[in-house]
């Protein structure tokens, strides 16, 4: 299985960068190789202590470039999806499915030139879970 290069944000703000080639949705456990496939240290990653996990296509990115943060009323596949992080971040993009009774959803960027090619938003790191433009109930 190939690895995926993700950056991992974790709900207490740690961020770690490496590769994955196990994390699975419904999982509770995924390996990180910290530094990428060939890295040194390999970590259990609890995907309950996850903010989110952002698939990227370069580790680096680019830090001047400013993120679409909307659709800018462009056609979408799937659901528009606005979600609110407990840490006030906010993501923008669109899912196929969503089912609150998982960990998380996948999203995939509003931007198509964003450095995140999907992000997997863990729901109980969310203030906020905007659908199509209304407000989804998720438990605490």
């Amino acid at each position: 299985m190939p690895a995926n290069k993700i950056v991992v944000h974790e709900k207490s703000g740690n961020i770690l960068k490496g590769t994955t080639a196990d994390f699975f949705p419904k999982r509770p456990l995924f390996h990180l190789a910290v530094g990428g496939i060939h890295g040194e240290e390999i970590k259990k990653i609890a995907v309950e202590q996850l903010k989110a996990i952002f698939f990227v296509r370069d580790f680096n990115g680019n830090r001047d470039y400013k993120e679409m943060k909307d659709h800018a009323d462009r056609p979408v596949s799937g659901k528009k999806i606005r979600a609110t992080f407990k840490d006030g971040e906010v993501i923008s993009g669109h899912a196929h499915s969503i089912n609150i009774d998982q960990p998380g959803i996948f999203l995939v960027p509003a931007d198509q030139k964003s450095n995140n090619e999907r992000v997997f938003i863990i729901f109980s790191s969310l203030k906020q879970l905007e659908v199509d433009g209304s407000l989804v109930t998720l438990s605490s």
